[in-house]
């Protein structure tokens, strides 16, 4: 298995790009670079939030799995030093181009030392209701 990083995110709204890509490549191990180590997720919003780098493998191993297709446009953008927070639209579809999963998220990411970007809070389907 190889294990050289590919891809970094050098803007935060690149990082879904990057991730859809390695998706197409079966390249988990990428894939998880694009998160934070004290990542954490909200989805679905009524459940108890998600945490680590195993919840990432989780996932994008059945995305790499069933040879999904991760498509998403940034549609908002701040960013304040090593921190940006992004809104955007996404869909998944299958191999036929059906629409299996859409949604629109908010995200925290952080820039690591090396000007990359990762995840560090993820709500595929928005913020929960307090």
């Amino acid at each position: 298995m190889n294990t050289e990083i590919k891809r970094k995110a050098m803007r935060p709204r690149d990082i879904a790009n990057h991730i859809s890509e390695c998706i197409k490549e079966g390249d988990l191990e990428n894939i998880v670079d694009f998160f934070h180590p004290d990542y954490i997720m909200s989805f679905p919003p009524s459940e108890n939030p998600k945490s680590g780098l195993d919840t990432i493998r989780e996932v994008f191993g059945e995305f790499i799995a069933s040879k999904s297709i991760l498509s998403s446009e940034v549609t908002g953008e701040i960013i304040n030093g090593d921190t940006a927070l992004l809104q955007a639209t996404w869909t998944v579809t299958d191999i036929s181009d059906t629409i299996i999963a859409e949604g629109k998220s908010t995200e925290v990411i952080k820039q690591r030392i090396d000007g990359s970007w990762v995840y560090f809070i993820d709500c595929p389907m928005g913020l929960p209701k307090i």
